[in-house]
């Protein structure tokens, strides 16, 4: 047995149920023998073997730690003996060689009177430390009582018999717990007529028998130190002591030795796990190649033949299935193409135009393809993100699961009106979508199609630029915060709304093409309240939906600024309205009294911030909630949630669907999270695709909107922030600057923040306002 650290003796013995191990009472025992021992040998009397005067060590050592009288000549008083124990040091008649014994046991050095006062000095505080806890004075009072001989009780001086009879008093105590102080009492006053515990007999005889011979009323009777040592009471169990001390050694290294085999074999686990995933990425990573040369050799054969018919829109979709390292030049969004930055641009227009001449894209330099790669500074800069994404789309498993509530066919518009790429948005309008080529689908197969897309996307645009800045002529009114912004059917026009308790209707076209310093909107509507959210909808250009602060929805007609319709159904503000793409007759609410829809209800516990319905069905709902949750209903059952989306750790601001089994979610948790709706089995999705970072957004709704698999959002560094939903970083940020009156010149103002942002229906531009009203067209570029 081991002890925690160094403890008095008489503080172990008197331990309330102390367990009693034989070796361990004859291992502490044969070790005070041996302290005697030396001293008889040197014609010491050791008066002062009694517990309070040894401490054990975390090692079972033990140690003489006071005073040692040695004299030849009667015994120290009680009073003395008592002052003996209470002291902290040695006292000068100890003996050298008791002081020697108690260096080597305790392994530290003793300091002697003798030695220099000033390392006393510099060791007393030390010292006092280490000390243990001394027992109580009655407790010393009473132990010098028992151990104190017959013949020293009668008046005759201290003797080595009477050290004999102290160790046969320690050794019963080895022996003999017990639980309180009146039994120790009444147990030692016993021992004094040598009357023993029936206990002790009979669990202990040979040690009873033992403490009887140490204990004879006559000295000459009892054993001298060297008997004690020879007897078989201590040698037989003492060998086995050493037998078992090794056996504990051995065990001990052999745990050591296991325990350092084991981590090593976790080591090992650990590592070749890494390297079979690390080889099962290089197989992954080859056989990928090996699939991309393909491509590259069918779209280099195809390419002649393309660049002969001379179809500059064939040859761009074309090129969206090369190899990125023959396309890095020439990557763009339908037939507008664009240079990536980092390329060389003399290289880039010479591509261009040699296969606008029909020319073979092989000529291009091999030290130019080879280097591309390391002159494009953000795919540089985002290497282990975009690898991580590579290897998140290679590894997850291919969906089976049909999608959530019935799915209406729906074509992604991806064909050009002349003005660049069309980008289908969340409010597209439905007449205006358009399929791709379909040649041009079959050939994007496996992983390489949505992988290659969003690479493409990523790399071949470098900002966003300023198309238009809106300057209102309310410039006096102080409240401009816009809190929602939406282009209608067309994208001809879009509204905004916010805290001034108006909706302004302003041409887009005319704000981007007429550089004036004041823009004025086409229509004007004055609300009650103040406004919190607005929709267009998808079928009737004219009508606009609104919610306001005071939980009233209103359906306007532009066309005329009027109130078509109002809705007092909530009881609290209304956070979010929106019109379904599919029936435009439905429009749903979600509140802070934590219900949503208007021909129906769903209750929740929480307030619902955002609704959303999907881009191909009427008949389902999506919702986010201040319980940091998605709800994904089925409007035929309400009851209970199709899906729950669970991940975020704050508020869920805005939901947006991406496609018919996709959507986002946006939190005050700094986070945007992309979810599989298809993957949801058990009513719960704890995972979620991707999670978006890079934007701040802790207290305020900044706004979501989605278009062609482009995320816009806003943050409160008063940027606004593009994703691809393909890579967890941003693809590009804009930040609002303020203007100073004065001097004309920007500066930041770490108040404001991004309030909204809404993308342009058929086009890659975005609309985004912040906090002080301050409204902008932006494009990607």
């Amino acid at each position: 047995m081991r002890w925690g650290g160094d403890v008095s003796l008489r503080h172990w013995l008197d331990k309330p149920e102390r367990p009693v191990e034989e070796f361990e009472c004859l291992h502490i025992f044969s070790q005070i023998v041996d302290i005697v021992n030396i001293a008889h040998s040197q014609g010491i009397v050791v008066n002062n073997v009694r517990p309070s005067c040894f401490y054990m060590s975390s090692f079972n050592h033990v140690s003489f730690i006071e005073s040692a009288s040695g004299s030849d000549s009667g015994s120290d008083s009680l009073e003395d003996g008592l002052n003996d124990n209470q002291g902290l040091e040695l006292r000068d008649s100890c003996s050298p060689l008791l002081l020697a014994i108690s260096q080597q046991q305790n392994g530290t050095r003793v300091p002697l009177a003798e030695d220099n006062e000033e390392d006393n000095d510099r060791n007393v505080g030390e010292g006092e430390r280490k000390q243990p806890p001394f027992p109580m004075k009655e407790v010393l009072l009473m132990e010098t009582g028992w151990y104190t001989s017959p013949e020293e009780a009668a008046g005759s001086t201290s003797s080595i018999a009477s050290d004999i009879y102290r160790l046969g008093v320690l050794l019963f105590e080895l022996f003999c717990p017990v639980s309180s102080r009146e039994e120790k009492s009444r147990t030692m006053s016993s021992l004094r007529h040598r009357v023993l515990p029936p206990q002790l007999l009979l669990r202990w005889p040979k040690a009873a028998s033992y403490c009887l011979w140490l204990l004879h009323p006559e000295p000459s009777s009892r054993p001298s130190v060297s008997d004690v040592l020879q007897s078989e009471f201590l040698v037989e169990p003492k060998d086995k002591l050493e037998e078992r001390e090794a056996a504990i050694q051995l065990r001990e290294r052999i745990e050591e030795q296991d325990l350092l085999l084991e981590f090593l074999l976790l080591i090992q686990q650990r590592e070749q796990e890494a390297a079979d995933k690390l080889q099962d990425t290089v197989s992954l990573l080859c056989s990928d190649i090996e699939e991309v040369m393909k491509h590259q050799s069918v779209q280099g054969n195809n390419g002649s033949t393309a660049a002969e018919k001379g179809k500059e829109d064939l040859m761009s979709s074309e090129l969206l299935l090369m190899n990125p390292s023959q396309t890095d030049d020439c990557l763009g969004l339908g037939s507008r193409k664009r240079c990536r930055p980092g390329c060389q641009t003399q290289n880039a227009e010479e591509f261009d135009d040699n296969m606008e001449d029909g020319q073979n894209s092989s000529i291009m330099p091999s030290q130019a393809q080879g280097s591309l790669l390391f002159k494009n500074s953000r795919l540089m800069k985002n290497f282990k993100k975009l690898e991580a994404a590579y290897l998140l789309t290679r590894c997850r498993p291919v969906a089976t699961v049909r999608p959530l509530g019935r799915s209406v066919s729906r074509h992604s518009p991806v064909s050009s009106d002349g003005r660049g790429s069309v980008v289908a948005s969340e409010r597209s309008s439905i007449s205006g979508l358009q399929p791709r080529a379909q040649h041009v689908v079959a050939r994007q197969t496996g992983w390489i199609s949505p992988f290659l897309e969003g690479l493409c996307k990523y790399l071949s645009l470098s900002k966003l630029k300023v198309k238009a800045d809106v300057k209102q002529g309310d410039l006096l009114n102080s409240s401009n915060l816009v809190c929602s912004l939406s282009f209608d059917r067309d994208g001809e026009f879009f509204a905004a709304a916010g805290v001034n308790k108006k909706i302004k209707v302003f041409e887009c076209d005319a704000i981007i093409n007429k550089n004036r310093d004041i823009q004025y909107p086409v229509v004007e509507m004055a609300s009650r309240s103040k406004l919190s959210s607005i929709c267009w909808n998808s079928y009737i250009k004219s009508q606009i939906a609104s919610s306001n602060f005071e939980g009233v929805v209103q359906v306007w007609d532009a066309s005329r600024g009027q109130v078509v319709t109002e809705m007092r159904e909530h009881e609290k503000r209304v956070w979010s309205i929106d019109f379904s793409s599919v029936d435009p007759t439905l429009l749903a609410s979600g509140s802070d009294d934590g219900s949503g829809v208007s021909i129906g209800t769903i209750k929740t516990k929480a307030n619902v911030c955002c609704v959303q319905f999907p881009l191909d069905s009427s008949r389902s709902l999506a919702f986010g909630s201040a319980d940091h949750r998605v709800y994904y209903y089925d409007l035929r059952n309400s009851r209970v949630p199709l899906c729950t989306l669970v991940g975020h750790s704050k508020t869920v601001s805005y939901v947006k669907f991406v496609d018919s089994t996709t959507i986002v979610s946006a939190s005050t948790d700094n986070t945007l999270k992309l979810w599989d709706l298809s993957a949801c089995a058990s009513r719960v999705i704890d995972a979620p695709l991707h999670s978006f970072t890079g934007h701040m957004n802790v207290k305020n709704f900044v706004g979501l909107s989605v278009a062609d698999g482009y995320i816009a959002t806003g943050s409160e560094t008063n940027e606004v922030v593009i994703y691809h939903k393909a890579f967890p970083m941003p693809a590009l940020s804009y930040k609002f600057n303020t203007t100073d009156p004065v001097s004309g010149h920007e500066m930041d103002d770490t108040s404001q923040f991004i309030s909204s942002v809404c993308w342009r229906g058929q086009s890659s531009t975005l609309v985004a306002a912040n906090s002080t009203g301050n409204i902008k067209i932006l494009e990607m570029v």
